[in-house]
């Protein structure tokens, strides 16, 4: 089985390599890539998980890590190219872990729950994944790709849980570029 987990891992280099292919649409010509996107979204899940009150936000945060594990396999496909091109995700990441033993069971069904969302954790792991992309659709706005607003709008409509909503609302009023201004010592 250790055979099957290395060639598991080195499947999953490839997140690194697979651009975010939504933001092309907006005209950003080298998007972050999907394991970029993934720590984040992963990073906001934990925060978001502790601010609703949830008791394991480690699960939540195991969880982003892989949701978006099928990409190795099928590429990024962006909302407009879905509308055309079927892609069985739920193939993908149960062939990617079939042969994992236990370890891969796990990880289909943390990859399960994110997809179906039919849980709290599922709807709080969707909220952080949708959020960090308006962080990062806020960024590019913040650097002239006016047409990554229509994300966040569309993005402030489905979030469901207080705390994604709030931590959005606040985005809106802040410049994400300026973060370390005052850190500085001159």
């Amino acid at each position: 089985m250790e055979e099957e987990i290395c060639k598991f891992l080195c499947e999953m280099g490839q997140l690194r390599r697979i651009r975010h292919e939504g933001w092309r649409l907006c005209g950003v010509e080298e998007p972050e890539s999907v394991a970029e996107h993934s720590l984040r979204a992963a990073q906001i899940g934990y925060i978001l998980a502790k601010l609703e009150g949830y008791e394991n936000p480690e699960e939540i945060c195991t969880a982003l890590v892989f949701h978006d594990i099928a990409e190795c396999r099928i590429g990024d496909l962006h909302k407009v190219a879905r509308r055309y091109v079927g892609a069985d995700e739920e193939k993908a990441v149960k062939e990617q872990t079939e042969k994992l033993g236990k370890i891969g069971e796990d990880i289909f069904s943390m990859w399960r729950k994110f997809d179906h969302q039919d849980e709290k954790a599922g709807v709080i792991a969707k909220d952080a994944d949708l959020l960090e992309m308006a962080f990062t659709a806020k960024e590019y706005v913040e650097i002239g790709y006016e047409s990554a607003m229509d994300w966040i709008e569309k993005i402030s409509k489905r979030l469901k849980t207080k705390s994604a909503r709030k931590l959005l609302e606040i985005l809106m009023k802040k410049k994400c570029l300026e973060w370390w201004q005052g850190l500085k010592k001159l």
